[in-house]
């Protein structure tokens, strides 16, 4: 949904030369969504990409925070910062301070996890429109340049859902990304993607585990091709990504390929040498 008519004319992601239905989102992941991440899947058709879910108010507040939680590069574009909040105060210095280095914001209505319903933000918003509506307006009116979107749940009642994305765009919401929690979900496949759209008809499709299982998904990849290893073990070095993400990573990309006794065993290397002398040893790695 869009005052723009769709979301691939707010980050002019069509061409008149190669025209998309519809744009491959890669969704807002915690500790996967990351740069050496977003790098590797905009490599395999993947248009529009997502920070993982940043508080606003420890950005606001924290060098430190911005810092680990935030970096990008000029290559990495469209890309979406996700703010937690429910204060439009706090949003707004939050958002001011990220102007000029992304390409739009989006306020996180959908996090189900309990410390983030007992601090009043995630899907604990779904309950409080009014709180969204205050938070999008002071956007809008401050920076009304700068695109901005929600990504919803849906209400049991789906009457209240309805309601609370008009209500979101009659005060001038760019587009809305709805997590449905149905068995439309689940996207794992080019043609699980395709599926979603002739049933729904939307501007895009977003994917999280899949892209973690197969980040080559929407290239038509069934499962993750070497080359796409090889190339985020060399973002993630060159990036100085830790330990504990490459190897989550990689554990994701592996998990149709290792054997369950090599799984066991990668999962006892506990340092990036030990991992790379791994994939040299049995896959043949190459990061010359």
């Amino acid at each position: 949904m869009s005052n723009r008519n769709s979301v691939l004319e707010v980050f002019n992601i069509n061409n008149n030369s190669n025209p998309k239905k519809y744009i491959n989102v890669c969704a807002p992941m915690v500790r996967y969504s990351k740069l050496p991440f977003r790098e590797l899947v905009r490599g395999y058709n993947v248009d529009l990409t997502y920070t993982p879910m940043i508080l606003a108010k420890e950005f606001k507040n924290s060098n430190i925070a911005r810092n680990s939680d935030f970096t990008t590069n000029k290559n990495d574009k469209p890309l979406i910062i996700q703010f937690a909040s429910n204060d439009n105060v706090e949003l707004l210095k939050a958002v001011e301070l990220i102007v000029g280095y992304v390409d739009g914001i989006d306020v996180n209505c959908g996090c189900p996890q309990k410390w983030a319903i007992n601090e009043g933000i995630g899907v604990y918003l779904m309950e409080k429109p009014e709180k969204i509506s205050d938070m999008i307006r002071t956007i809008k009116t401050n920076i009304p340049t700068l695109p901005c979107s929600i990504k919803i749940r849906i209400h049991n009642d789906l009457k209240k859902t309805i309601e609370f994305v008009k209500r979101a765009e009659s005060i001038g919401i760019d587009f809305i990304t709805v997590h449905g929690r149905t068995p439309n979900g689940n996207i794992f496949t080019l043609n699980d993607a395709e599926d979603i759209y002739n049933q729904t008809g939307v501007n895009g499709v977003m994917c999280a585990r899949g892209l973690l299982r197969n980040p080559a998904l929407f290239a038509g990849y069934d499962l993750t091709p070497w080359d796409c290893v090889e190339n985020f073990v060399r973002l993630s070095i060159a990036y100085g990504s830790n330990h504990f993400i490459l190897h989550h990573h990689l554990m994701y990309m592996f998990e149709d390929v290792m054997s369950n006794a090599e799984k066991k065993s990668f999962n006892t290397l506990t340092s990036i040498p030990a991992i790379i002398d791994h994939l040299e040893e049995y896959y043949g790695l190459q990061l010359e």
